[in-house]
């Protein structure tokens, strides 16, 4: 018997995993994610219902497995980050230069493909539920990495770390919300940029200045 070597072998399962997800996600933008069953998803992607669950645990995983790299990117961020730049500081470089890149995580992005993608995430009850774990999962590792590489106390961590994430998809949500009434990215980009500017310098005085004029 032939045993295929292990790269070989993984490069065919990340093809099926992209073959079931680009399915779904056309089948969801076309009829809608409520009205699509996870056989017909399998049937489109040509694999049986066993395989597709042996890739992706629920519907939702579907389409979250599209920013699935984005859920410990803050946590990676302040990981690897320079040994002289702060946590706060590395997670504002970073967000500002993915604006400037139209990284769809900061929704700045006008790719119709991704505008369709986040109004199903907005819109669907389901979606917006599993992108609430997803969220709590990435603030969980970066807590975790403010604990490892800044000494911050857990509890500290924690709440920085839900704080910095809220921050992130507010900015991302505010961003989607203006081109996805019709203005380009480029438009959008010097109101996102400033307003990442402003969220972060609110986090680095702690909100001290809340409300004041």
């Amino acid at each position: 018997m032939v045993t295929e070597p292990a790269g070989l072998r993984e490069r065919k399962k990340q093809r099926t995993r992209e073959a079931i997800s680009n399915a779904a996600i056309e089948l969801f933008l076309e009829h809608g994610y409520d009205n699509v069953p996870i056989d017909r998803i399998a049937e489109a992607a040509e694999v049986s219902r066993r395989t597709f669950f042996a890739y992706f645990p629920t519907k939702e995983a579907l389409v979250v497995h599209r920013i699935a790299d984005h859920e410990t990117e803050s946590a990676r961020v302040v990981r690897e980050r320079p040994a002289d730049q702060s946590p706060l500081d590395a997670l504002r470089a970073h967000h500002l230069d993915g604006l400037d890149r139209h990284d769809p995580i900061t929704g700045l992005c006008d790719e119709p493909e991704v505008l369709a993608l986040y109004r199903m995430l907005f819109t669907t009850p389901a979606l917006r539920a599993r992108m609430l774990e997803f969220n709590q999962a990435g603030a969980a590792a970066l807590a975790e990495a403010l604990v490892d590489t800044a000494g911050m106390p857990a509890v500290e961590a924690r709440v920085a770390a839900a704080a910095i994430g809220g921050v992130l998809w507010a900015l991302a949500q505010e961003n989607h919300a203006a081109v996805a009434a019709g203005r380009s990215a480029d438009e959008v980009a010097p109101r996102a940029r400033a307003a990442g500017e402003k969220a972060f310098a609110m986090l680095a005085t702690g909100f001290g200045d809340l409300g004041a004029r």
